[in-house]
């Protein structure tokens, strides 16, 4: 049973507001135009998902319900943990075997370095560093998302704003 991850980082934020904490840091205006556009990039693939999983700070947060909207996903079945929040590469592979074995199409919305971190991981791959808003797509041929994790995916897309 083959089964595919989107890793997403989190758009542009913005430091505007010095009073916030990293938590609380919005979106910026790019940032809030790139969300939506990387979402119908992915519509237009033709992209779905089973269970969107989000950091809760509120540039991931806003990130993965524009991207959600965008593909028809319901925002009230986005799950947002803690846990995704400043997660190193451990403590996101442990959130990524936790998904229900029933999803076979998942989608996590997080931050940097652990995004870059997870995704070279999984595929061998060798990115220096995802842009914000960047998407990458994971293949897995797994029969649960612990095999997925265990074994090596591969790098089926990989999609950023500015690549026009």
């Amino acid at each position: 049973m083959p089964r595919s991850l989107t890793l997403v980082r989190h758009a542009k934020s913005s430091w505007a507001d010095a009073g916030l904490t990293d938590f609380e840091r919005p979106l910026n205006r790019r940032g809030l135009s790139n969300a939506p556009m990387m979402g119908q990039r992915l519509a237009r693939a033709g992209y779905r998902a089973d269970a969107i999983i989000s950091s809760p700070a509120v540039r991931a947060a806003t990130t993965a319900d524009l991207i959600a909207e965008e593909i028809g996903f319901h925002r009230s079945r986005i799950l947002r943990k803690h846990s995704v929040y400043a997660a190193g590469l451990a403590t996101l592979l442990e959130v990524l075997t936790q998904i229900d074995n029933a999803h076979q199409h998942a989608m996590l919305v997080g931050h940097n370095p652990g995004v870059t971190q997870l995704c070279n991981h999984l595929c061998a791959g060798d990115l220096d560093n995802m842009p914000t808003c960047s998407i990458a797509c994971i293949e897995f041929d797994a029969q649960s998302w612990e095999d997925a994790v265990r074994e090596k995916g591969h790098l089926a897309a990989f999609d950023y704003p500015k690549n026009t």
